[in-house]
């Protein structure tokens, strides 16, 4: 080989692999912001779920539903003298 084909081999496969190299970082760069986007939508997802467990709590909180049942459904609670306790019936297991 001579001197100039050497040079210009060099040169190619210097600019192949600068190519290459160059590519890798582009895509390394591009998964790196799609990773951190995905990152804030997941901490922003987190938080959401946690207000919305703070909102069901609340929803289902006794004394909230004491008053919704009373708004909407017209329910009491009675007073002791109208309550009526009932004896458990007890089943006898049969002998064998």
């Amino acid at each position: 080989m001579r001197g100039r084909s050497i040079v210009f081999l060099g040169l190619f496969g210097f600019v192949v692999v600068a190519t290459g190299v160059i590519w890798r970082r582009s895509t390394g760069l591009a998964q790196e912001r799609e990773l951190r986007e995905l990152r804030t939508r997941r901490d922003a997802l987190a938080a959401q779920q946690a207000a919305l467990e703070g909102a069901i709590r609340d929803a289902s909180s006794r004394e909230r539903l004491a008053r919704t049942a009373e708004e909407r459904l017209g329910m009491r609670v009675p007073p002791e003298s109208l309550v009526i306790r009932l004896p458990r019936p007890t089943r006898e297991i049969p002998k064998q």
